[in-house]
């Protein structure tokens, strides 16, 4: 339906998080719709989970460009052709320049697997275990141009565990965590519930915590 709100989804990699909103869409839990799935990688298999949902694809390789700010002008006219409602970051493995989070300010969020603001960047997992953390998970936050330093919008965790290793937290955390709260994330921000306003996130008119509101503790669907 054309006037169902329109999603971009740009990715790097396998697309595990494009597919829980594609079947978010799909379900009706998310009314909404993804008008076109973009990645800087030709053999992402997020590609194919797009074309088997039938939804359009476009591939503009980094390697293409001279400079940061060259991919993402060209990436901001790509995406502008579909006129999104949102874009969603969903593994897309590319340090992004003011000139594209200024160019979609307030419809761009990503997930991270940290609880934020704990442990922006890389290697989060580690980071966790080396710290001796007794819980990890995963943060929804709108995407400014400080890196992993936009608003929180939603946070769940998961307890760390004896024996957990770097790879078995990053499983839990991306089927446990990541896969419920990113939808969930979605559906808000579709349904006019949670909104960026000077840089702050807002749910349902009132002002989100700085942790993010915390998946599995309040009460919010």
């Amino acid at each position: 339906m054309a006037n169902r709100p329109q999603i971009a989804v740009l990715i790097s990699g396998s697309g595990s998080n494009l597919q829980a909103i594609i079947d978010g869409c799909q379900s009706g839990q998310i009314e909404a719709e993804i008008c076109v799935v973009v990645s800087n990688n030709e053999e992402a298999f997020g590609l194919q989970r797009a074309e088997k949902a039938g939804i359009p694809t476009q591939i503009l390789d980094h390697r293409n460009y001279e400079n940061r700010e060259a991919y993402d002008s060209e990436l901001v006219h790509c995406l502008n052709q579909y006129q999104p409602d949102l874009l969603v970051l969903a593994g897309f493995m590319r340090i992004l320049t003011p000139l594209f989070t200024e160019a979609f300010v307030g419809k761009l969020i990503n997930i991270h697997p940290s609880l934020l603001p704990k442990y922006p960047g890389l290697h989060t997992h580690r980071r966790a275990l080396d710290a001796g953390d007794s819980h990890h998970g995963a943060t929804v936050h709108f995407v400014t141009a400080e890196l992993d330093g936009g608003p929180p919008i939603l946070q769940a965790s998961i307890q760390i565990l004896d024996g957990d290793t770097e790879k078995s937290i990053a499983s839990r955390v991306l089927s446990e965590v990541e896969h419920k709260i990113y939808p969930l994330a979605v559906k808000w921000f579709v349904e006019k519930r949670v909104q960026m306003i000077d840089g702050k996130a807002w749910l349902d008119g009132e002002l989100v915590g700085s942790s993010g509101f915390q998946y599995g503790k309040e009460e919010k669907t």
